[in-house]
């Protein structure tokens, strides 16, 4: 109990400095409230269908970026608020505190304190969620008339989400500040030493060596997966916090590099900016944390998303031989026939249907086919064939990708047809994986119930194209077709999905981002503030008061330009690896280089933090040197 009464007293005296590590977990709560109250809506929405299942996927992605993001930046902010606390918890120790008092101390304000932010974090998120549900429903990734529950349980998770990650981030702090000794109470200087302990280490090169690990093994074993959304959205936080953890390793030479500049510029402020962040690495490591995750978030998932669908465009480009597609229209039928009848035309008709292929364990893997004119769609099209032939596909034979295990051609493969009938077909043609529509192919006779939604039609050689394009054109009005040249598919066909995939890319940022960039300022004022006495110092050597603010803004500067660098180092690995599983697949892989929303989020991160460092340096100048100096 006495020291729950210290730690009370501590978080009364020290509530300017504790306000920032109070906001960064306030505003993460909230924001994993508004995610979980939206979940919660979506997954008891009467109606379901695939696209609340697509919401409460981008949902739950968006949740777990939220949350990650919160407690990456929560445990830097609380490490650094304890290592700010270095003389206090020394007198505390020369008083005759034990160490195993002095961790429950700090213990004792992290519970405090996260249970204060949690409780307002909760409030927050439920005064938040019907705007995000309302943003939703307008942008339409959520049915018109979806508004939020009245569940509770999504703010008990998110209290007790908010009390853990307070908890766990300064866990690690405590056990630092249990090994602090009596004398520690005497130290004055800035610089810090020991900050990559043993455990450090231990935990920054496993997760370096875990992302490793999975990148290699996923070109190895499957590619494909480096590929999907649930892959270049998580693994990218294996690295961020590796890189987090070996901050003072990778921050100190970057920089001496980037400190070269000014250094070189000018007399001594210069070279003060580029010492200052050299020797703080504690201040340094949790300024740059916010930038870090932001940068490396953005430039990952921006990136993945135009690397993917550069990729699909450029797939479909290259594996759509038709001149022309046209898709049909609704209830008049004899279209085929009378394509079929126009000269010069290779007419290719397809249509979707569903089945289920069965795996050796009896399980039941559902997916999307087409039905298909084994001749005609050896005509338009060029798919990726491993091995067989597509021409060769027959009532009795089925085209599949090597996904699915099935590589010998005439291999027995037992299905599920659409109205569920259980047949067994033989393979005909086995495709490469690939990003498009490239999945199964079976006849007609197997696609019960399925229609022809799409039409390719390609000009035979030496066939009048301008004519072929009349002819076609008048047949399509005659039965209320649209005909559209390669071209105006291609481009047709990518944007819908593309504005799905961005509309999720913004959920899951939109929010992660405005949180570091409060966070950032919060930080920005809680480091700078904290050095009173040494810019009292800087100001009794001569320094005027100008000197001293630029000096603070340009080593925050510098520091934020640090942060963003390691956060590109973070996307570019990812980047490289889904390149290097496109080339696998054998699909072009573009070089796309999202240096778009990178740039403007460092931008706005070196916007932000000229201003926040300016305004707490002039504050912390706003008694005398004298009398600043003395405390």
């Amino acid at each position: 109990m006495r020291m729950m009464r210290i730690a009370l007293k501590s978080l009364r005296v020290r509530w300017v400095s504790l306000l920032g590590a109070f906001t960064a977990l306030a505003l993460g709560v909230a924001m994993t409230a508004v995610m979980l109250l939206g979940l919660a809506t979506a997954m008891s929405w009467p109606g379901g269908g695939e696209a609340m299942v697509s919401l409460v996927a981008a949902l739950g992605t968006a949740g777990g970026v939220s949350a990650f993001v919160s407690a990456f930046v929560v445990a830097s902010t609380f490490s650094y608020t304890v290592a700010q606390r270095r003389r206090e918890l020394g007198l505390l120790r020369l008083a005759g505190a034990t160490r195993a008092q002095v961790r429950r101390a700090v213990l004792a304000e992290a519970l405090v304190l996260g249970a204060a932010a949690s409780a307002a974090g909760c409030a927050l998120g439920r005064l938040g969620a019907p705007r995000m549900v309302r943003w939703l429903a307008d942008v339409g990734m959520a049915p018109p008339g979806f508004t939020v529950g009245q569940g509770t349980w999504p703010l008990v998770a998110a209290f007790w989400t908010g009390l853990l990650v307070a908890l766990g981030g300064v866990l690690v702090a405590a056990r630092r500040a249990g090994r602090l000794g009596p004398l520690d109470a005497l130290r004055s200087a800035d610089l810090d030493t020991g900050v990559m302990t043993a455990g450090r280490w231990f935990w920054g090169l496993g997760l370096l060596t875990a992302a490793a690990g999975l990148i290699g093994s996923a070109l190895l074993t499957d590619p494909v997966d480096l590929l999907h959304r649930k892959t270049y959205t998580v693994q990218p936080m294996v690295l961020i916090s590796a890189c987090g953890l070996l901050a003072p390793v990778l921050a100190r030479p970057l920089l001496r590099l980037l400190g070269r500049l000014p250094a070189g510029l000018s007399r001594w402020s210069g070279r003060l900016v580029r010492e200052n962040a050299a020797a703080a690495l504690r201040r340094t490591g949790a300024v740059a944390a916010p930038v870090l995750v932001s940068v490396a978030l953005t430039g990952s998932l921006a990136g993945a998303l135009d690397t993917v669908s550069a990729s699909r465009t450029a797939e479909a480009r290259a594996r759509t031989a038709a001149d022309f597609v046209l898709t049909p229209g609704a209830g008049r039928p004899g279209l085929v026939e009378a394509l079929r009848a126009v000269p010069g035309a290779v007419v290719s008709p397809t249509g979707p249907t569903r089945l289920a292929v069965v795996e050796a364990d009896g399980t039941e893997v559902r997916s999307e086919a087409r039905t298909a004119d084994p001749g005609a769609l050896a005509g338009v099209a060029r798919l990726p064939v491993v091995t067989g032939s597509v021409a060769a596909l027959t009532d009795d034979g089925i085209v599949l990708p090597q996904e699915w295990g099935h590589r010998a051609v005439g291999e027995p493969v037992p299905v599920v047809l659409a109205d569920g009938r259980r047949v067994t077909l033989k393979v005909a043609a086995v495709l490469r994986d690939g990003l498009g529509d490239n999945g199964l192919y079976v006849t007609a006779r197997n696609a019960p119930g399925s229609r022809v939604d799409r039409i390719d039609v390609r000009a035979v050689t030496g066939a009048d194209r301008v004519a072929l394009e009349a002819q076609l054109r008048a047949t399509a009005t005659r039965f209320g077709a649209r005909v559209d040249t390669r071209e105006q598919w291609l481009a047709a066909s990518a944007p819908a999905s593309g504005r799905i995939a961005r509309l999720r890319t913004v959920l899951v940022l939109g929010l992660a981002l405005t949180y570091t960039g409060i966070a950032l300022a919060n930080i920005l004022a809680m480091a700078t503030v904290d050095r009173r006495r040494e810019l009292a110092l800087l100001r009794l050597t001569g320094a005027t008061r100008a000197q001293v603010v630029g000096l603070v803004t340009g080593e925050s500067l510098l520091v934020v330009t640090v942060g963003a660098l390691l956060g590109c180092a973070v996307a570019a690995v990812q980047l490289g690896a889904m390149n290097g599983a496109l080339a696998l697949l054998g699909s072009p892989p573009p070089l796309v280089l999202p240096w778009r929303p990178v740039g403007a989020v460092t931008g706005a991160c070196l916007l932000l933090t000229a201003p926040c460092a300016a305004l707490a340096a002039l504050w912390s100048l706003r008694h005398r040197p004298v009398e600043a100096a003395r405390g």
